[in-house]
């Protein structure tokens, strides 16, 4: 976690900008000139944050190829340079391609450390083809990092789909907010990494509402709520959780050591009886219990998290049914997930009572009788159509850009995390966590902020890890949470 809990107050509300059409964002900009806001300042405005952005990612002495176009996205870029000290700038103003493609190739050439395209903005609305299909083809064939700036040039802000010639950018800067087509189904081979340059000076955004809503990772780095100097474990809830069987211990185990991390006052696991011994020799600060064929709840608990590791066929079926009525009727938040999922009914449990769900790709497609293309094509459609026919229950659905949200209201897309996270296990620590942060009052009395707060600390290791480490396992993992 991103330092300690500090002694508790509601500090902050997680805020996050809504997903734009063109129109919309075009909408929002006329807004702002409106209210005499100068187009040149908000140039200058983001042509700092692209200089800071740059020297935040490379070095003293690094090759940085700007390559700006004729229009705002090539001011933009244009206006970074008085912001980048210390490295070698080149600088190619790209008006006539056919004329500088001669310089283009010695630029690329000499294999910069660093190349930042501003080619085309979100107003180009042709295909690029002839010069300009040269000049894409050769910066994607250069095996330099690539950043786009606000859109990659040749990507439609709509639909996400390619128009003639496109960047593929290895990170996108995109301008004040993110536009809709940069998350749409096959986007991201173009997009990459996307990161968002908030506060660009435009006016308040206040008239121009989505129904999705991306994270802004700054609002996360300081969780929102610390504790009362006169604390004790009763005060922080305690999490059970129903996880682990013979030959999948080790979803249990990783389960628990994630619902440790959210620093709840007590954690307990229930597990099949075969893999007691194994599961409880590795844990320290969990109480450990073994089940034969009844699932008994505590009194104390105030969340419960079932579903990592129960794979083993040799799971008594009394175990599921109770696994339902647990869902059906347990007063406090239930969080679901792995094999427990495909148990459930198709319908919500008590009506004040928080439910939740973590599916992947795959699982989300079982529970919907498709397949995983189709969830992956309109993810947020995917999203309310689980919730809705689990009664209306919270959804963590999970992958590139984790999305949250219920079958109404606001989805939110996690901004943080990367491709490293696929791979068994990860998915059963962020389930435990979740859990953890649930089982504490003041984070249950909000959900949508402890499910999209969990996410992005979970998603935030992982990048830590990135950086820290060439490989890493789940022990760097949970370190860094």
């Amino acid at each position: 976690m991103v330092g300690p809990y500090r002694d508790l107050i509601i500090t902050t509300k997680f805020m996050a900008k809504p997903v734009l059409t063109l129109k919309a964002m075009r909408s929002w900009e006329a807004d702002s000139w409106a209210q005499g806001i100068l187009e040149e300042d908000v140039i200058a405005r983001v042509g700092q944050r692209i200089g800071e952005r740059i020297m935040e990612s490379s070095a003293p002495g690094d090759a940085i190829l700007l390559l700006a176009g004729k229009g705002h996205n090539g001011d933009d870029v244009r206006a970074a340079c008085s912001w980048i000290s210390d490295r070698k700038i080149t600088l190619i103003n790209l008006r006539q391609p056919a004329s500088q493609i001669t310089c283009l190739d010695k630029a690329l050439s000499d294999l910069p450390d660093l190349i930042v395209e501003g080619l085309f903005g979100i107003g180009l609305n042709r295909s690029l083809e002839g010069s300009w299909e040269d000049v894409v083809n050769r910066i994607n064939a250069c095996p330099v990092r690539t950043v786009a700036i606000d859109i990659p040039s040749g990507l439609d802000p709509d639909d996400g789909k390619p128009q003639g010639a496109t960047i593929r950018a290895d990170q996108t800067w995109t301008v004040g907010a993110v536009k809709k087509g940069m998350l749409a189904s096959g986007a991201s081979e173009y997009v990459g990494r996307l990161e968002i340059f908030g506060d660009v000076g435009l006016a308040e955004l206040d008239d121009h509402q989505s129904d999705l809503y991306f994270g802004i990772p700054s609002d996360f780095c300081t969780p929102p709520f610390s504790r009362p100097v006169e604390s004790h474990k009763g005060n922080h809830g305690c999490t059970m959780l129903f996880a682990g069987s013979c030959g999948y211990h080790g979803a249990a185990v990783l389960a628990a050591r994630g619902a440790t991390k959210a620093r709840p006052g007590l954690v307990a696991l229930a597990t099949h009886e075969p893999a007691y011994l194994a599961i409880a020799s590795q844990l320290q600060n969990v109480m450990v219990h073994p089940v034969k064929k009844l699932l008994l709840i505590p009194p104390k608990a105030t969340s419960v998290v079932i579903g990592p590791g129960l794979a083993s066929s040799e799971l008594p079926l009394e175990l599921r049914s109770q696994v339902v009525e647990v869902w059906e009727t347990f007063p406090a938040p239930v969080v679901i997930d792995a094999s427990a999922l495909d148990w459930l009914p198709s319908a919500g449990g008590p009506q004040d009572a928080l439910r939740v769900i973590t599916p992947h790709p795959g699982e989300a497609a079982r529970l919907l009788g498709c397949k995983a293309h189709d969830v992956q094509s309109d993810r947020v459609k995917a999203l309310r159509s689980l919730s809705d026919k689990f009664g209306n229950c919270h959804i963590v659905l999970k992958g590139h850009q984790t999305l949250i949200g219920t079958s109404t209201g606001p989805v939110y897309v996690n901004p943080s995390g990367n491709p490293s996270l696929a791979q068994g296990g990860s998915g059963d620590i962020l389930a435990g966590f979740i859990g953890g942060l649930l089982a504490q009052e003041t984070w249950a009395t909000d959900p949508l902020m402890a499910l999209r707060y969990g996410v992005w600390v979970h998603g935030n290791a992982a990048d830590i890890c990135e950086t820290q480490h060439d490989s890493w396992e789940f022990d760097q993992l949970l370190d860094c949470m």
